[in-house]
This record gives C-alpha cells, sequence and structure tokens, in this order.
C-alpha cells in the first residue's frame, strides 16, 4: 500500500470513526416514544401557553389540560392526526405584509414537543456556528455581534485595511419557496424513526401542495432553518470562508477580492437551484465595505480605523415617523392609551435602536414624539 492510499484510508476511517460518534450521540432523540410521553406533552404545553394564556381556547384546554393531553397522546399513538386548521390573519412586519397560519393549542404542543424532543437536537447538531437564527442561545444580537466580529477579524487579517468587499445574499420568499420534496430528502437522511418521519411530513404538508411554509408552526421554523445547511456548509467547509454568517433567508459573505465574490455567487446560485431557492436579485449585491452593508434592517461601515459604525436603515426611521402620526389619531379617537403608545415607542427604541450608533436619530424622533404627545398630554 502506497502512502498516497494509507492517507486516504486513514481519512476514510475517521470518516467513518465520526459518523458512527454522531449516530450515536443522535439516536436518543431519533424515537417516537419522546413525542408520545406524557410528561413531555405536559412541559410541552407549559411552554406554549407562556404568552397566549389569556386566549380562551387556551384557557378551556388548560381547565382539563391533563384529560386533554391523554387524549392527545392516545390520538399520537393511534396514528390519528392532532391537526385542528389554523387561525388565518395578517401582520404587519418592518413594512411587510405576513400572513400567519396560527395553530390551535391541542397541536401547537404536540409541534412543541417533536421540535424539543426530536428535530432540534438532531437538525440543529449539523449546524454551521455562524447560522444565528432562533436556536437556543442564539438570536438576532448574537448574528449582528458575529458579524462586527467579522468585520473586526478581517481588518486586522487585511492588514488593518478596510479595503474589502461583501456579498450580501437574500432568497426571494423563502418560506414560500422551499420544496417539499427536497425538504423530505433531507430529512430522511437525519431522521429514520418513520412515526417521526410522518409526523414531520404532516405538519409540512398542511401549507401547501408540494411547496411553502407556513409562518405561525415550529416544525416550519425549524425546517427553515435547517433548509439551506447544505449551502452553509459548502461556503464553510468547502469554500473556507471564515467571515460569513445567515440568519434565515440573510447570507453576508466578506472577502479582499470582489472577481472572487462574483465567482462564488455563481457556484452558490447553482446550488440554490439545486434546492429550488430563488435568490432575490434585486436585493443581493457586492459592495465596498467601506460604502456599508446592509443586514438584519441595518447597516454596517467599516472605519479606516477599524471600527464598525452601525447604523439604523433610513425605512426604520420612515416607518416609526408614520407610526408615530397615526399612533396620533388614535390617540384623539380613543382607539389606543398612553400606555400601549408608551410601550410602543419605547420598544423600538429600546430593542431596535439601541443596536445603533444613531444619537441624533433617536433625538430627532423624540422631539416629534414630544410634539404629538407630550405637550398635549401635560397641557
Amino acid at each position: 500500500m502506497t502512502s498516497a492510499e494509507r492517507r486516504e484510508a486513514r481519512y476514510q476511517r475517521r470518516i467513518a470513526e465520526r459518523a458512527a460518534k454522531r449516530q450515536n450521540k443522535l439516536s436518543q432523540f431519533d424515537s417516537f416514544d419522546r413525542i408520545a410521553d406524557v410528561d413531555n406533552l405536559y412541559a410541552a404545553f407549559q411552554k406554549s401557553k407562556k404568552g397566549v394564556s389569556w386566549k380562551e381556547s387556551v384557557q378551556r384546554y388548560d381547565a382539563n389540560a391533563l384529560r386533554n393531553i391523554v387524549e392527545t397522546q392516545k390520538m399520537l399513538l393511534a396514528g390519528e392526526s392532532v391537526q385542528r386548521g389554523f387561525m388565518e390573519f395578517d401582520l404587519n412586519e418592518r413594512g411587510k405584509t405576513r400572513h400567519i397560519k396560527a395553530v390551535h393549542i391541542a397541536e401547537r404542543l404536540v409541534q412543541k414537543c417533536l421540535c424539543d424532543e426530536v428535530l432540534v437536537p438532531i437538525l440543529t447538531n449539523g449546524l454551521i456556528y455562524d447560522n444565528g437564527a432562533s436556536v437556543k442561545g442564539k438570536g438576532v444580537h448574537f448574528a449582528i455581534r458575529r458579524l462586527i466580529t467579522h468585520l473586526s477579524k478581517f481588518y486586522r487579517q487585511n492588514g488593518y485595511s478596510n479595503e474589502g468587499y461583501c456579498l450580501s445574499i437574500d432568497f426571494s420568499k423563502f418560506f414560500d419557496s422551499v420544496d417539499h420534496n427536497v425538504l423530505f430528502q433531507m430529512l430522511e437522511k437525519e431522521i429514520k424513526d418513520k412515526r417521526v418521519l410522518d409526523l414531520t411530513k404532516g405538519f409540512i404538508s398542511v401549507f401547501g401542495d408540494g411547496k411553502s411554509l407556513g409562518l405561525g408552526s415550529q416544525v416550519s421554523q425549524v425546517s427553515a432553518i435547517y433548509f439551506p445547511n447544505r449551502l452553509d456548509h459548502y461556503i464553510k467547509d468547502f469554500k473556507g470562508e471564515k467571515f460569513c454568517g445567515r440568519y434565515m433567508d440573510d447570507v453576508y459573505i466578506i472577502s479582499r477580492s470582489k472577481d472572487h465574490l462574483k465567482l462564488l455567487l455563481k457556484e452558490i446560485e447553482a446550488i440554490c437551484a439545486e434546492l429550488k431557492i430563488t435568490i432575490n436579485k434585486k436585493k443581493t449585491q457586492i459592495v465596498k465595505l467601506s460604502s456599508g452593508m446592509e443586514f438584519l434592517k441595518g447597516r454596517y461601515i467599516l472605519l479606516p480605523s477599524g471600527k464598525v459604525l452601525r447604523r439604523p436603515t433610513k425605512d426604520s426611521a420612515k416607518r416609526m415617523r408614520r407610526k408615530l402620526k397615526k399612533f396620533k389619531v388614535f390617540i384623539d379617537n380613543g382607539q389606543m392609551d398612553y400606555n400601549d403608545l408608551r410601550t410602543a415607542y419605547q420598544s423600538w427604541r429600546g430593542n431596535y435602536m439601541r443596536r445603533f450608533n444613531a444619537y441624533f436619530g433617536v433625538r430627532h424622533m423624540d422631539s416629534l414624539y414630544n410634539r404629538l404627545f407630550i405637550a398635549e398630554h401635560i397641557s
């Protein structure tokens, strides 16, 4: 056996050992019994009702919680459907109207149990570290911190220069474009218990005829996080891109070379075609780091000093000004009280704007708020 053959054999043994170790680690979660366990279902119900315990449907279910959970367990063990239909409504979020299909509490607790006990431990185990969406211990603030870390590291490795580029990728109608057959093939590689697979597929199939994931379903949320995982590993592992991250359908890749990013974008488009994901051509662009890149409704500029200047998008300030003027009409008509107004404004001011270097922007918005509400309220 030649040295090259020995290296290849050693490499294949290591791959097999890692796969066996991973399978042994995750096999404990790949079981329908974890979902049909009464204790797990009850724990999932307690988590599911947080924030919605005021709803009449939740209160009715909670009045006979143990009996209802036992009935749910019997339906699961018998292979019967636990789906109860949707409560559909539109939600306007950051200037976009999203159609929400909320599930009944009886179904929500099963989805919660399925995700917490099986899907999340198995599917998130293979995610890259810089996938920050809806994973415990991560989120929007995590994704932004990682972006700033990547910009700072790039600055130091680039000879303390801010000369570089960022490829920003946005998927067009991401939830609506997820192909069920592609997703099911991916899930079948990760999950071996047929009853778990059938239950998961059932929760996904109701959202469209072979396509689409619905907003308002935790199974859809977990599936959407996992679905582009092949693309993440291609960028990180195969191409060796260190300075990249993804939050759901927003992707950024930082590099010294614009031409390199152009070639990489073509390769990414080919993988997205196989996954049947559509890239939004208008929002996908390559920009200079010194000019500023956009990510999660913020603009980040790498200065010559190495500092990362964080700015909110112009649209966010415009939307808030329009909201305050609408709130003024609601206050005058008695459709809104000052406590709700104060909560809405402080949410924007504290939770959103604190991410950015926007002292004067906040002061200007405070002035508008005071002119509209404070002076009149005091008088």
